[in-house]
């Protein structure tokens, strides 16, 4: 049992095998047993799931805190706070997808579940490649600084412009280059039937599979800003990667509250804009400073009180609007 001591990216193997093992169990759990059977999921069950999802990973950082140390577990919730908090906006760009595409809610669970597999392994890879460069390049970490400032910039002026899904090029390439059936086939993401040109029996994707794709694919696109967030915070591979994923775990139960909230937090981006400057010129303001970094108790009580103005001016500011679900079309 040697091999489980040996290190892997700064830390024994068991860690690695005991954090993937625990994952793979709420997976399983998630699709096994909460929703074995296909069905729609309440904003009452999303909270609870939510709750229960969040509390299982403060219960991973009070371990790694007690395990790692004070700071290792101070880096692990502000990297999990961060984290949660760029995945709120993801959450309201898949809403756009699954309304764009016209999915039920009934299906919405499915597309999410399988996206998740794909975000673990994603995240890893763009985890171990940062890793990897900042481990032989310190510099790095300037460029990805100055990235979160330009993005941050950005997301600030952008903050208006809703994201147009049917302007993809992704998925106009997809539309072009794969036959896609006319309507949804219940769950399913490929199917087997006769074309409509050639009468000929042939494999057709569903709009069910694009959404899903569609889902992969902003992940990636978020990911590109919350990976350098988390590097910026700590560069040890386990914290990143512990706190990324626990906060992504629980996108799926949180997805169902929030996609019924989506315009009650219309000024969230703008908090999540400032956060990603403050992280990014953190960096450099430590070392004007001549400090190592910024203290993460500081850096963690600065992020509570970015996004806590965020959603508090968001309510505030939305009070007067009635709490609407979006009509979904019949299957």
């Amino acid at each position: 049992m040697e091999f489980l001591f040996l290190l892997w990216l700064g830390k024994p193997l068991w860690m690695w095998l005991a954090f993937i093992a625990i994952v793979a169990t709420l997976l399983a759990l998630d699709l096994g047993v909460l929703h074995r059977k296909q069905r729609e999921i309440g904003v009452r069950e999303s909270l609870i799931l939510s709750a229960v999802y969040i509390a299982l990973s403060m219960i991973f950082g009070a371990w790694v805190w007690w395990y790692m140390g004070e700071t290792a577990g101070m880096a692990y919730v502000t990297g999990f706070v961060i984290e949660k908090s760029l995945a709120m906006d993801n959450v309201f760009v898949i809403a756009m997808i699954f309304s764009y595409f016209a999915i039920p809610r009934v299906y919405q669970h499915r597309v999410l579940f399988w996206g998740i597999l794909g975000v673990i392994a994603l995240r890893a890879i763009m985890i171990g490649l940062g890793a990897a460069l900042v481990e032989q390049f310190s510099w790095t970490l300037y460029i990805f600084a100055a990235f979160l400032i330009v993005t941050g910039v950005k997301m600030w002026m952008m903050a208006e412009k809703a994201y147009e899904v049917g302007n993809s090029p992704l998925l106009r390439w997809m539309q072009r280059r794969f036959r896609v059936t006319d309507g949804l086939r219940g769950q399913a993401f490929w199917v087997t039937e006769p074309d409509p040109v050639t009468g000929k029996t042939a494999r057709f994707m569903t709009p069910l599979f694009l959404a899903l794709v569609m889902v992969e694919f902003v992940d990636v696109v978020f990911a590109v800003d919350s990976v350098p967030a988390i590097f910026a915070i700590t560069t040890d591979p386990f914290i990143v990667y512990t706190s990324n994923i626990f906060a992504v775990l629980g996108l799926r139960a949180l997805y169902f509250a929030l996609a019924a909230m989506v315009d009650r937090f219309h000024y969230l981006k703008y908090a999540l804009a400032v956060l990603l400057v403050f992280i990014g010129s953190k960096i450099f303001v430590a070392d004007a400073f001549g400090l190592a970094k910024i203290p993460p108790s500081v850096s963690l009580t600065i992020t509570f009180g970015i996004l806590a103005a965020g959603v508090a001016w968001s309510l505030w500011k939305t009070r007067a609007r009635p709490l609407e679900i979006a009509p979904q079309k019949p299957i």
